[in-house]
């Protein structure tokens, strides 16, 4: 566990439960059978300490408080990560710790209908932010929240999906007429992974008539590849038409901020390159995070913790539920 003498706000949200370190709210949680640490682990194994610590507080907190539901109980643990910013970072300034909570406690509201990770389809981020949502979600809805990966590329949709056990949606998209034709859809496993629908586009234009088929009203953008060739502008688009249909669309940029995005779609763009994919997301998310969709490291570069930000957003779900199951027992 890391020391907490150099961060006064994990110092405070310890002191509001009489603790003074957080191996004791490692403890307080394997009282009430949450166990954190394994949790965040199990969803990204590439995670740092620092992760498991940040989200063994916030569960601490939404215990302690008495959470009355798994949203309330998200809401809380993005307290407990916003606790672990480094002052005066940009992980700070945005409130990467509090836009988390928020995230995972609009996924737990059964206003939200379908949620969608706005992939680069070269990573497994997303897929480990999907599985974790999948797997747990539902328990605290009365409706089920639809799950779809939506990213560029049939293949590595394909490859994703027969790895993790997902649903392969293959589409061809009509570019005279605008519409999308479903030609094949290849279930992978029978269990809460099948459900998760894994798409394949060829470019934007299909990218966002996928977004409009499954009417997704909640997304998170990867932000480790293709984001300025795919998802930025996926996103943008889909916010402008939805916008014009007086239909609702909370949009999460995942990354940016870090000045290193050197990926061969972003040099492309000249001097602009430099923290293209951070400028692109602000035109269009209703939540930014900062760092990475799916790298540890380039997440903690931005004074946060050191997991990818579509795995956390499986991490926050998954012990928001825990703990309004640990409330009810």
């Amino acid at each position: 566990m890391m020391n907490t003498q150099f961060n006064e706000s994990v110092t405070r949200a310890l002191a509001e439960m009489n603790f003074d370190s957080l191996a004791q709210a490692e403890q307080y949680c394997k009282a009430h059978n949450v166990d954190p640490k394994t949790l965040v682990m199990d969803t990204q194994p590439i995670a740092f300490e620092s992760a498991a610590d940040a989200y063994t507080l916030g569960t601490a907190m939404a215990l302690f408080r008495k959470a009355s539901n798994a949203e309330q109980a998200a809401n809380i643990i993005g307290e407990g990560l916003q606790a672990f910013t480094k002052p005066g970072s940009v992980a700070e300034q945005r409130q990467v710790g509090i836009g988390h909570g928020a995230l995972a406690a609009r996924l737990l509201n059964e206003e939200s209908h379908c949620f969608a990770f706005l992939a680069g389809h070269e990573s497994f981020a997303a897929a480990e932010g999907a599985i974790k949502i999948a797997l747990n979600v539902n328990k605290s809805r009365k409706n089920p929240l639809k799950v779809i990966l939506n990213g560029l590329g049939k293949d590595a949709a394909y490859l994703i999906s027969r790895i993790n056990g997902f649903t392969y949606v293959r589409t061809q998209y009509d570019y005279q007429t605008g519409e999308l034709v479903e030609t094949e859809r290849r279930r992978f496993s029978n269990g809460p992974r099948g459900e998760i629908l894994c798409y394949g586009a060829d470019d934007v234009r299909e990218g966002v008539a996928i977004m409009h088929r499954e009417e997704v009203d909640v997304s998170i953008t990867g932000n480790s590849t293709n984001p300025t060739r795919f998802q930025h502008p996926v996103a943008g688009i889909y916010k402008a038409e939805r916008t014009r249909q007086g239909l609702p669309y909370f949009s999460v940029a995942s990354g940016g901020g870090t000045g290193r995005t050197l990926h061969p779609d972003n040099v492309a763009a000249g001097p602009a390159s430099y923290g293209m994919t951070d400028t692109m997301g602000r035109m269009h998310a209703d939540a930014q995070f900062a760092g990475s969709s799916s790298v540890p490291a380039h997440v903690a570069m931005m004074g946060f913790i050191g997991m990818g930000n579509n795995p956390m957003v499986g991490a926050t779900v998954a012990l928001a539920v825990a703990v309004s199951e640990s409330q009810r027992a």
